[in-house]
């Protein structure tokens, strides 16, 4: 029989390696001071648009780029040697 391999993907959920990289991440993102920095723009995009016009799909639409954007370097090349290291470790 075919044995279909698993993704890395199934496997981070299976092993409960992504809800530990979740954590690791939400932790480097607080410490960092980028959530902080995202609320502060939450705050000014809110301000702008005015607070009784500006719905969660806009607020979504602004905030979700700024955030990608501005995760720090370092805590992305982190994330991504952890998930490599990880492949690694459970290609069979």
């Amino acid at each position: 029989s075919m044995s279909s391999k698993k993704s890395i993907e199934e496997l981070l959920v299976e092993t409960g390696e992504r809800d530990r990289l979740k954590e690791m991440l939400r932790a480097k993102l607080v410490e960092s001071g980028w959530r902080d920095n995202l609320k502060e723009h939450c705050k000014e995009v809110i301000k702008s648009k005015g607070k009784e016009k500006v719905t969660v799909d806009e607020l979504a639409a602004e905030i979700t780029p700024h955030g990608r954007s501005t995760i720090p370097q370092d805590v992305k090349q982190d994330l991504l040697r952890r998930i490599a290291k990880f492949a690694e470790e459970n290609q069979s």
